[in-house]
This record gives C-alpha cells, sequence and structure tokens, in this order.
C-alpha cells in the first residue's frame, strides 16, 4: 500500500521521465508539422487549457484577507522576481567560464525568472502549519505578475529566438495566457458552488496537458541531429539547482527571522518556500512562446524540469524539521509576552 501510495503522490514525476523516454523512442510523432500538429495543438490549445483551469481554480476571493500583510508581499516578490534572477545572473558570469552547457545555463536563468508556484508552496506551508493565507496570496498574486514580469526578465537576461518578434510574443501571451485565465475568472464566479462541491482535479488536469507540452518540446530535440547533452554538464547542474535552492531557502530564513524583521515564525514559513520555488506550469508554456523557434528550447527547459521536482522532494524532506523549529520558536515567543507574576 506504500508503494502504490507514493506512487500515486510521485506519478507527475514518472510522467515526465516516460513522455521524455517516448519523444525519445519516436520523435517523429510530436514533432513541429508532425501528426500531433503541436504548432496548433500545444501552442495554442494546450497553454490555454492551462491557463483557463488556472483561472477556474484560483481562489481569488480567499485573497482579501491576506492583502493587508503588504511588507510580506512585497519581500516575497521582490526576492522571487527581482533578487533572485538577479544573483543568478552574477552566478552565471561564473559558471560560463567552465565546460557547462551553455543551454543548460541559460536555462538556469529561465528557472530564476520564474513566479512562484500556484501549489507547491502553498501544499508545503500547510503541512508546516505556516501562514497559509499569504502562502495563497503570494503564489496567486505571483502567477498575475509572473504574465508580465517574466518574458519581460527572459527578454532582458536573454534576448529572444530572433524569428520571433516582441510584438508577436506578447500578443500570443495576451491570446494564450490573459484571455483564458480571465474567462476562466469570470466563468468560475458563476459556477463557484458546483466547484466547492464537486472539487474537480485542477491540479491533475494541469499536469496533463503539461505532460503533452513537456513531450512535443522533446519530440524537437530527438529529431533534431544538432543537440547534444553531456552527462557531466547534466549532473553538475542538478547539484546546482540544490545548493541554489538550499542556499536561497536559508537566506530567506534568515531575513524573515532577523530582528527587526517584523515576522512571525508562521511568515517565515510561508517566505522560505514562496521565495524559492517556481512555476513549471507557468514556465513551461512561456518558454515555448518566448522562444519558439529556439532549436535548444528543450536544453533550455531542462532546469525547470529538474527544479520543479527537486523543490518538492527538498520541501517534503524539510517539513518535519521546520515544523519543530516553528512550534518551539512560538512556544518561545508565548513565554516571552506572558506577563511577569510580582514576587
Amino acid at each position: 500500500m506504500g508503494l502504490l501510495e507514493r506512487l500515486r503522490k510521485e506519478w507527475f514525476i514518472l510522467g515526465i521521465i516516460l513522455v521524455i523516454t517516448a519523444a525519445k523512442l519516436q520523435p517523429s510523432i510530436g514533432e513541429k508539422g508532425g501528426p500531433l500538429k503541436p504548432e496548433i495543438t500545444i501552442t495554442y490549445i494546450a497553454v490555454s487549457a492551462i491557463f483557463f483551469n488556472s483561472g477556474l481554480s484560483l481562489k481569488t476571493e480567499e485573497l482579501t484577507s491576506a492583502l493587508m500583510h503588504v511588507k510580506l508581499h512585497l519581500f516575497v516578490q521582490v526576492f522571487t522576481l527581482v533578487f533572485f534572477p538577479t544573483a543568478i545572473w552574477f552566478f552565471l558570469q561564473v559558471l560560463s567560464l567552465t565546460p557547462i552547457n551553455e543551454w543548460l545555463l541559460k536555462g538556469l536563468q529561465t528557472v530564476s525568472c520564474m513566479p512562484p508556484p500556484v501549489s507547491s508552496a502553498v501544499i508545503l506551508t500547510k503541512a508546516v502549519g505556516g501562514n497559509e493565507a499569504a502562502a495563497i496570496f503570494n503564489s496567486a498574486f505571483g502567477s498575475f505578475l509572473g504574465i508580465v514580469v517574466t518574458p519581460m526578465l527572459l527578454l532582458l537576461f536573454l534576448g529572444s529566438s530572433s524569428s520571433v518578434p516582441f510584438t508577436s510574443i506578447f500578443s500570443q501571451l495576451f491570446m494564450t495566457v490573459v484571455v483564458p485565465l480571465i474567462i476562466g475568472q469570470i466563468v468560475r464566479r458563476y459556477i463557484k458552488d458546483w466547484l466547492e462541491r464537486k472539487k474537480p482535479p485542477f491540479g491533475a488536469i494541469s499536469s496533463c496537458v503539461l505532460l503533452m507540452i513537456i513531450y512535443t518540446t522533446f519530440c524537437d530535440t530527438f529529431s533534431n541531429p544538432n543537440i547534444d547533452l553531456d552527462t557531466f554538464s547534466l549532473v553538475v547542474i542538478v547539484f546546482i539547482i540544490f545548493f541554489i535552492q538550499l542556499a536561497f531557502m536559508l537566506l530567506t530564513f534568515l531575513f524573515s527571522t532577523s530582528k527587526n524583521s517584523g515576522f512571525t515564525p508562521a511568515d517565515t514559513v510561508a517566505i522560505v518556500f514562496c521565495s524559492t520555488h517556481k512555476s513549471l506550469t507557468l514556465g513551461i508554456p512561456m518558454l515555448k512562446i518566448v522562444f519558439a523557434g529556439y532549436e535548444h528550447l528543450s536544453l533550455i527547459s531542462v532546469p525547470l524540469l529538474i527544479y520543479h521536482p527537486a523543490q518538492i522532494l527538498l520541501g517534503s524532506v524539510l517539513v518535519p524539521t521546520i515544523k519543530s523549529w516553528m512550534l518551539s520558536r512560538q512556544k518561545a515567543l508565548k513565554l516571552t509576552r506572558q506577563p511577569k507574576v510580582p514576587l
């Protein structure tokens, strides 16, 4: 039973491995111009479906309660969308001197430009017992911000593929990201009670569509004979990703627990997860739009495909440690606040 439960939880990671293997075995099915016609089914239909789904599932009505905690939101968004990409850019100036594959390094930069994910940071904050409302707000608000900020960051740090002009990138982002998201939110208002009652598996639906996008991206790679990926680069990138996550989790932890930060232990939990997690659901479709026509698109997306399971794995492992820290810290704060009984 334990194994079955584990497989049920990790089905998406297994799915990524399966679709990449399938793409390697028969790349002609999902390549551009192939039977699946990814230039229409993926570029427009699949990406729109993901964001319509996000619009339906985003509980914006729950965000008002967390709205007042401006300092926390500002810290998370500035760390995620300003400090993170800038720090990685400096780090990559050093790594570019090494023999690591340059497209994987560019992929690390794209990871840094991504907004926080809609689900994993919230799930882990909830598991610890942290400030869940703040985690929900920052994940949702970050997703909305990311629609505008992430493409701009990608273009700023990496430029776009020469075949796609800026105007076409932003018009496609508007039509396949913004419009479906707004329509999803409008539809949600009318069928909110039904959604609350039935609880459709939004996460599973988005994940299935995402697997299709990953599959066609890798079909393009394996049908291109000019692309080669060395094992050394791949192994080093995995270690770098774990190092980045741990370093940034420690950094946000130290900052949010400093004397004058004004954050509670529950706030710290939300900050640590929301500031360091990156969205695969938003990331892959955006890379597909911004880097349309790039023959190295799949290599650029590899670090994001590694970062996603790594953040869930690392977060899950750290849940008990963070939980025990939070509870003991809360207990200590309670004791210090208790009025002293006069002798």
